[in-house]
């Protein structure tokens, strides 16, 4: 029979980092502190999401792929690439050099919107698939490929990673709806996290669901002024 025991702070946010390097520790937390900062200046529809994520996504990059959590290192992979995309066509549609108009996604958008996360879905299967020859220096020899090896956090990456590929994409868009995948792949991403020994990023992702929320309401809010 299953028993739950509660982990206390400490396993939670201080046991885990005790086999870290203070490098390794520092980078998380400055990771954290310009992502933090990068949905804030999007919450306020400020060009500057885009720098100081940039920053947070290739920091994440590497601390993900030492984790071996490839769906979300992959993911800002694709974040830095979108970042720079986001960043141009904000600049072309801002209204200062700094703000930009936010709207609702059309059907179309949505159409890409399902199809991207679907893509997503079989492209990180996939890298999962080959896990082992990759964790095994690329070699065939003595590595068995498949799904066998992935835990609940591992799937929980798979699905996390197709939804914030396609929030990002509809944030790039300037689309309100960008928030909803935000909300709803912060909130999962927060046990996944603390399951990994990852308690400074599983805070993180608290404040970010409460911080996607607060932008859906505000983005929503500064629509509903325009007309």
């Amino acid at each position: 029979m299953f028993i739950f025991e509660p982990m206390n702070l400490y396993d939670l946010f201080v046991k885990p980092y005790e086999a870290y390097t203070h490098l390794q520790i520092f980078m998380e937390a400055c990771a954290t502190v310009f992502g933090i900062l990068s949905v804030y200046f999007s919450i306020k529809k400020n060009i500057w999401v885009y720098p100081t994520g940039i920053i947070s996504t290739l920091l994440y990059v590497y601390i993900l792929f030492t984790f071996g959590l490839l769906g979300d290192c992959m993911i800002n992979v694709y974040y830095t690439v979108m970042s720079i995309y986001g960043w141009i066509l904000w600049s072309k549609n801002s209204e200062d050099q700094i703000h930009v108009h936010v709207s609702w996604a059309s059907q179309k958008e949505w159409r890409y919107g399902i199809l991207l996360f679907a893509l997503s879905l079989i492209l990180v299967t996939g890298v999962y698939y080959y896990k082992p020859y990759i964790d095994n220096g690329f070699s065939t020899q003595g590595a068995s490929l498949g799904l066998y090896h992935l835990d609940w956090a591992n799937w929980l990456d798979v699905v996390t990673t197709s939804i914030f590929l396609v929030g990002m994409w509809f944030m790039a868009k300037r689309r309100i709806e960008n928030w909803v995948f935000w909300i709803i792949g912060d909130f999962i991403c927060i046990p996944m996290m603390i399951y990994k020994g990852l308690g400074i990023t599983s805070v993180q992702y608290l404040v970010f669901t409460v911080m996607a929320i607060l932008g859906y309401i505000s983005w929503k809010k500064s629509l509903r002024n325009i007309y």
